[in-house]
């Protein structure tokens, strides 16, 4: 029986994923901040659960942590990153653009350096992480939340190449770039469009998973948004 942690597995994508995988027949094991919560996904699970306090704004902690998940779990094939932060900032608060620097940037920093080491290890694994489109290119209203989910993508293509370039052959990187998703942190963004519920995202991101796809956008359609993001001539893109 394969095994599963979510980093983030409390409410939103990490909740529902949870869900896929343990219907799938997966061990999973829940980490997140909320500890309560978790308690609570755990009796909705029908495969066998663990769980884990884990906050990625103490990041020495969080290593601990998942350390200790691990073990406990006694083996684990895929280590999924999905905890992440970010706010609107048009005033540019340093309050409002930390968060993203310390849960998107060195938190998940952390966690992939344990995954990586851990797998190093074991000699195979699978390491997923939730980018976004957001960091296909800046946007004024987010710079820290685009610029660390860019930050994301860019560490993910650096661990492929360094599995590539030391043999690492059975340990995969899949980077999920998601683009707006119905949660807690998108729920009061009145101009969204192409909005996929949770258990759409989720679903699509097992599917991503378990095909072991270098990148994937959830949902598919927004490929053509990325490409088109990425390429379009800044006298257009700076009126948006």
């Amino acid at each position: 029986m394969e095994k599963v942690i979510i980093i983030g597995a409390s409410s939103g994508i990490g909740k529902h994923l949870a869900k896929e995988f343990s219907k799938d027949g997966f061990v999973v094991g829940l980490a997140s901040r909320r500890l309560e919560l978790l308690e609570e996904l755990k009796t909705e699970l029908p495969t066998k659960s663990y769980v884990k306090k884990l906050d990625l704004y103490d990041a020495d902690s969080a290593i601990k942590a998942l350390d200790e998940l691990i073990n406990e779990m006694g083996d684990v094939d895929v280590i999924i990153i999905n905890s992440g932060t970010g706010h609107d900032n048009p005033v540019l608060e340093w309050c409002k653009e930390r968060p993203s620097v310390e849960v998107n940037v060195s938190g998940f920093t952390a966690m992939a350096v344990s995954a990586t080491n851990y797998f190093i290890k074991r000699g195979k694994g699978h390491i997923v992480g939730i980018s976004s489109v957001a960091g296909i290119r800046p946007f004024r209203l987010c710079p820290a939340y685009g610029a660390s989910k860019a930050y994301i993508s860019f560490y993910l293509e650096g661990l492929r190449h360094k599995f590539a370039k030391e043999g690492f052959d059975k340990i995969y990187i899949t980077d999920i770039r998601p683009g707006f998703v119905y949660t807690d942190l998108t729920k009061n963004n009145g101009k969204m469009f192409w909005v996929s519920t949770v258990e759409k995202a989720a679903s699509q991101i097992y599917t991503a998973t378990i095909n072991k796809k270098k990148i994937a956008y959830v949902t598919k359609r927004w490929k053509l948004i990325a490409f088109i993001m990425k390429y379009i001539p800044d006298f257009i893109y700076n009126r948006i």
